[in-house]
């Protein structure tokens, strides 16, 4: 699935919804608005799942998805991530690549848009 697949109503209602960002000390409720005009998104195919986050296209080479949680209803996942796209010393990676997404199922569409995005300590409890 491509963002140009979808109509120009979907890609309206998308710019009206907000997310919760917290990245390298930026805080708040960001706009998807502003995502689609500056970052240049593009769905990531993850356990299946068609998600939209907020990331530029060019980042997914740099993705690894750690986890990816389906809510019982199957409307929410919650995804735990690596991005190691500006990191240039693996040990830094546990610190600075950790990030935590929550998406919902997109209403009356067949993806998931990011409702949170954030830093996260790549934690390991096993």
């Amino acid at each position: 699935m491509k963002l140009s697949d979808l109509s120009p109503s979907v890609i309206e209602k998308i710019k009206s919804y907000r997310y919760d960002r917290i990245l390298e000390k930026h805080e708040g409720p960001e706009r998807w608005a502003s995502v689609l005009k500056y970052y240049e998104p593009e769905f990531m195919l993850i356990n299946g799942y068609q998600v939209l986050l907020p990331i530029a296209q060019e980042q997914h080479a740099n993705m690894t998805i750690l986890r990816c949680i389906v809510s019982n209803n199957g409307q929410t996942l919650t995804l735990f991530l690596k991005d190691t796209t500006h990191i240039t010393d693996s040990r830094d990676e546990l610190f600075f690549a950790g990030r935590v997404a929550v998406c919902d199922k997109f209403e009356g569409e067949e993806f998931f848009l990011a409702i949170l995005y954030h830093e996260w300590f790549i934690i390991e409890n096993r």
